[in-house]
């Protein structure tokens, strides 16, 4: 593929036509923070906390810069008021799902968000997909899906599925930003997967 040069923070960076700006960013070694973003995977564009400021001909937006592609003397702003101000509510949002999520923690103090700003909700979940994703893209097993809309969205295991396939699997586990889809798998283990007394008593 061709080389393209574009800026970012006001740095030139060489870039092949084809990838995202989060892409051409790591390359150049500049941070963007990203929860739902994964090397393996497809991009998805579901946390937004990679919200970047673009330029181009001369008009300003935002974008999602894992799904925005690179383009020739496209100017990038990681960093600005607006941008900081959209990811630091993005955190706080999350925040009310998972207050103890060390990622988020982490996050939030350098964006200065509030963890206490809305009101706690009963999910732990953050909707990156990861675990849907990689389940589906890399393992090709769908042991793993969302079930609901909106705001009571969720993570379930497929109990048909995952009682074969992930009890010696779990290799989402490490993706998952909160504790939601272990508490999920123990949930369904729970539910449908045998324990060794019960089995023994068959």
């Amino acid at each position: 593929m061709s080389e393209i040069t574009l800026q970012i923070d006001g740095r030139e960076v060489a870039a092949r036509k084809g990838m995202t700006v989060l892409e051409a960013a790591k390359k150049a070694g500049i941070s963007i923070p990203t929860l739902c973003h994964h090397e393996k995977l497809e991009p998805y564009g579901g946390c937004r906390l990679c919200t970047v400021e673009v330029e181009e001909r001369g008009r300003t937006k935002m974008v999602a810069a894992c799904l925005y592609p690179v383009e020739k003397d496209l100017v990038v702003k990681t960093r600005t008021e607006k941008v900081d101000r959209i990811r630091k509510m993005i955190l706080e949002l999350l925040l009310a799902h998972a207050p103890d999520a060390f990622e988020l923690q982490d996050l939030a103090l350098e964006y200065g968000a509030d963890r206490d700003r809305f009101e706690k909700e009963s999910s732990f979940c953050l909707h990156c997909g990861l675990c849907v994703r990689y389940c589906a893209e890399v393992k090709k097993k769908n042991a793993i899906g969302f079930i609901n809309c909106g705001t009571r969205r969720e993570i379930s295991f497929i109990p048909e599925i995952a009682s074969k396939e992930c009890w010696n699997c779990k290799e989402c586990f490490p993706l998952c930003p909160t504790e939601a889809l272990q508490a999920a798998f123990v949930l369904t283990k729970a539910l449908v997967f045998p324990s060794p007394l019960s089995e023994l008593k068959g």
